[in-house]
């Protein structure tokens, strides 16, 4: 927010108070000088008033231009870093991403391997109750008789 009053209130002042002080002022009757010269007193003291306006508005306007061109110039440095840690996060997404599918591969080949060992246990398992069986059929032969058809049941 401006620190400078609205210039044209200002000029408005001035001239008020310039027809204040022309209105106090005994009114002898003018002489074509002294008309002369109050009115180039006069418009002096609005050429005055206005340039000073004029200027307030122009460093005022100065001022503004310049914080605008500042912040502009802060904001295409945002953009840019912006840019920058977005590429920086994309890759580090795309990395996160493989990681994520070699470790679902892995945890696949893991239950792949899980379902192999439990099917090689089953197999063991098997081999081991037939040896077992063939284990007790050959000590139940030994201990026994063939019977009269040749067989040992």
């Amino acid at each position: 927010m401006s620190t400078h009053p609205d210039p044209l209130q200002q000029s408005t002042k001035i001239f008020y108070q310039i027809e204040h002080i022309h209105a106090e002022m005994p009114s002898p009757p003018p002489c074509p000088d002294e008309a002369a010269r109050r009115q180039a007193e006069a418009r002096a003291a609005v050429t005055a008033s206005l340039t000073s306006v004029g200027a307030s508005v122009d460093n005022e306007m100065r001022t503004r231009t310049a914080d605008l061109h500042a912040n502009s110039a802060a904001i295409e440095k945002q953009e840019k870093e912006l840019a920058k840690q977005t590429t920086t996060l994309a890759k580090q997404t795309a990395e996160w991403d493989k990681l994520l599918q070699g470790g679902t591969k892995k945890l696949n080949e893991v239950g792949d391997m899980q379902n192999w060992a439990e099917m090689i246990e089953r197999d063991l398992l098997v081999l081991e109750e037939t040896v077992r069986l063939v284990d007790e059929k050959g000590k139940g032969q030994q201990a026994r008789e063939p019977s009269a058809s040749g067989t040992w049941w």
